[in-house]
């Protein structure tokens, strides 16, 4: 059986209670990997913390609000403490924040920021002086298409997401020469509990969490700058970057944003 290249690395993966989290902590663990769990459920995060201990590797279950910056640096202090080290940051906890333009409130953007972009922020910094010291380790954004291509009723989302992935864009080359990786995950539409109420059209229809965790593995092992799933997402973010209004006219048509589930169309 082949060695990983991540067996005995120790990575912490917020969000990590379901779905993307979940997920790519468990595929860390078939890699080898230990894992600190954060999320704000305790009971989720000590079910996901079980399964990996049948994979045969270590858990630490650090319950972690990520909109507080104190609990976020005592994450990142229990798993230096109990491991030593830090390799791989997930920063996966998300909220999905959902208003159109005309009924957009501020309060609605700062709720979205919170969660999906100074909630990675507070992450980073506080896992950055281990990483620098180290002069290794590898940080991963979880993002959204919607960091890339804007979808109609997404406004305090998008602003997050767009906000992330410039973050990432800064962060992944001044901090190459130190040794630290850095890659932005760009999901489509994900079936997790973050969207249960959203109903969307075949052509982009959910993937798997599952799906979203083996990218992420994968652009740790290969140092990817940038991932975006599914082939129908890359298409949109690469016509989007070169006609702008076709992508649009491909959100309209195909009416990429989704509907609730009490607003579907006849």
């Amino acid at each position: 059986m082949k060695r990983s290249k991540l067996l005995g690395k120790v990575a912490i993966v917020t969000g990590a209670s379901s779905g993307i989290g979940r997920a790519t902590a468990l595929a860390l663990a078939r890699e080898g990997v230990d894992v600190a769990l954060a999320a704000r459920t305790e009971s989720a995060l000590r079910q996901v913390a079980g399964e990996i201990g049948t994979l045969g590797r270590e858990a630490l279950v650090v319950p972690a609000d990520v909109t507080c910056r104190s609990e976020v640096d005592d994450l990142v202090a229990a798993t230096v403490a109990r491991w030593g080290h830090i390799d791989i940051l997930v920063a996966n906890a998300g909220a999905y924040v959902r208003s159109s333009i005309v009924d957009l409130t501020v309060e609605e953007v700062e709720r979205s920021m919170a969660v999906n972009f100074y909630g990675a922020l507070y992450t980073v910094l506080a896992a950055q002086p281990t990483l620098l010291v180290q002069g290794s380790g590898h940080i991963v954004l979880v993002s959204s298409v919607d960091g890339k291509k804007g979808l109609p009723l997404d406004a305090p989302y998008v602003a997050a997401k767009f906000a992330l992935a410039g973050y990432g864009e800064v962060l992944r080359q001044e901090l190459r020469d130190e040794g630290i990786a850095v890659s932005t995950i760009f999901p489509g539409r994900v079936d997790t509990p973050l969207i249960d109420d959203l109903e969307v059209p075949r052509v982009s229809g959910k993937i798997p969490p599952q799906a979203v965790a083996r990218a992420i593995v994968d652009a740790i092992l290969h140092k990817t700058p940038e991932v975006v799933i599914p082939f129908q997402a890359r298409l949109l973010c690469l016509v989007n970057a070169v006609v702008p209004r076709l992508a649009d006219w491909f959100v309209r048509v195909f009416c990429l944003q989704g509907w609730e589930r009490e607003n579907a169309p006849d």
